[in-house]
């Protein structure tokens, strides 16, 4: 079977030693739509870290598509969707690292007609723990898993922010590293069951993690302190994110749409805490 939660759940991945330098951070930076008159993100003098870069260190330097063959999973890619993403930061990331990454499936939830593949990967200054939605390979008998919901309150948001993307975002987003073909080969992406190329949900995750801090967070990367986000639909290359932003204690509440395709969804219970 693709799929056998008997030997997947649980299962360590082999250890990996990341490495970064300050060309790595410039290059994630600039893939998120960093200008060159944000001198803090593109210049390596007094060059700050988004906590994002974090997601793509497991990634950089990699040339081919990602594949999902893991202890007890073998799946077709094409079938394959990033769920949900939470990052935690235990300390920032300096310009230029290194750091070993330990990693393992943590589990697998049944969803009936899909599975969902939940990993975590741990460092030092950081835990990832994202999860893959796989079409077609649930119905195996296993738990649901949990719902997790951050919905906003009910009035209007504090914070409402236009952050626009480009048509060649996806082509510089892959040069992080997720070189899936999804992103850029029109074939594939019908294969898929989508008219065209999509942009990476880690793109979208980033732009908005980077709105928020910009424009609430005062400019300081260092004050996120976590941001979980599930990806609840897809983003073309060339439209609009409008970001609403709830402001709470120590937390902000994200509700992410597509403003060229009448608020269409793209992140929903999304959930960035500060320090």
């Amino acid at each position: 079977m693709p799929i056998d939660p008997s030997v997947a759940v649980g299962a360590e991945l082999p250890e990996r030693q990341l490495t970064w330098t300050s060309s790595d951070v410039l290059q994630y930076h600039l893939a998120l739509g960093a200008g060159a008159e944000e001198l803090r993100y593109v210049y390596e003098r007094d060059l700050q870290v988004l906590p994002t870069f974090a997601v793509v260190t497991p990634t950089l330097g990699v040339s081919e598509p990602p594949k999902l063959d893991m202890p007890g999973i073998d799946v077709d890619l094409s079938a394959a969707l990033h769920g949900r993403q939470e990052l935690v930061v235990h300390r920032p990331l300096p310009v230029d690292g290194e750091t070993v990454a330990k990693a393992r499936i943590a589990d697998i939830h049944d969803k009936g007609t899909a599975a969902l593949i939940v990993t975590e990967t741990t460092t030092p200054y950081f835990t990832l723990r994202g999860t893959v939605f796989v079409r077609g390979e649930g119905g195996f008998g296993g738990s649901r898993g949990p719902t997790v919901r951050h919905a906003p309150p009910d009035r209007e948001p504090d914070v409402v922010l236009l952050s626009p993307t480009l048509p060649q975002q996806a082509a510089w987003y892959r040069l992080c590293g997720d070189r899936n073909p999804l992103h850029i080969d029109p074939g594939f992406a019908a294969l898929a069951g989508f008219p065209r190329p999509i942009l990476h949900g880690l793109c979208t995750y980033g732009i908005v993690a980077k709105a928020a801090v910009d424009h609430v967070l005062e400019g300081d990367p260092d004050a996120l302190a976590s941001f979980d986000a599930r990806f609840a639909g897809v983003v073309y290359p060339g439209e609009t994110l409008r970001v609403r932003i709830w402001c709470g204690p120590g937390a902000l509440t994200l509700v992410v749409t597509v403003a060229d395709r009448d608020d269409a969804p793209a992140l929903s219970d999304a959930l960035l805490t500060t320090h």
